[in-house]
């Protein structure tokens, strides 16, 4: 994760770069949107409490997904540079991780719409998943940008991170029309 360095004996971290901060904060939005289309997925059906219900499931998941991953890179830099982290290493780490938890905030907000009164639940829904498409594809696209790839690159990834969705979409369709 970080370039490790030794001089007279001791180790010194320099900080991570901005385009590595930058692949962390997409693999962070593309993981956390994949996990949020699929709680969403896995609910919108079998919830009888409406979108408030399914809104409180993705932000719990999310936050427990995210906390997981934050100690289990804590875990594993501690063990890799054999040293306990202090708690500002610690923070960085959350830091870096929290697109995993962001990721639900738009569409969470889309089901929000609905139990405000704004939007019918299913429409809410549908809102939420079309929200979680637009973020992989755009993510997709940064991807193909930072990695300067051409037209066929960029289709490439951009149609293997809708595909995620689309596939966890086509589960939905699947499940709620047996």
């Amino acid at each position: 994760m970080h370039d490790a360095r030794v001089a007279d004996g001791a180790h010194t971290e320099e900080r991570p770069g901005r385009r590595t901060r930058t692949g962390e904060r997409l693999a962070g939005y593309v993981y956390g949107t994949i996990l949020v289309l699929s709680v969403i997925v896995a609910t919108a059906r079998t919830t009888t409490h409406g979108t408030g219900h399914i809104a409180a499931l993705v932000l719990v998941t999310s936050l427990v997904f995210w906390l997981a991953h934050v100690y289990a890179h804590a875990l594993g830099d501690s063990v890799g540079r054999d040293q306990h982290l202090s708690l500002g290493e610690l923070a960085e780490i959350a830091r870096h991780e929290s697109s995993i938890a962001t990721a639900a905030l738009p569409p969470v907000a889309a089901l929000l719409l609905a139990e405000v009164g704004i939007l019918a639940d299913r429409t809410a829904v549908w809102l939420a998943l079309a929200i979680g498409l637009a973020v992989l594809m755009v993510q997709g696209l940064r991807f193909a940008r930072i990695e300067r790839l051409g037209w066929l690159g960029t289709l490439v990834v951009v149609a293997v991170n809708l595909g995620l969705g689309i596939v966890l979409i086509g589960l939905k369709l699947l499940v709620t029309h047996h």
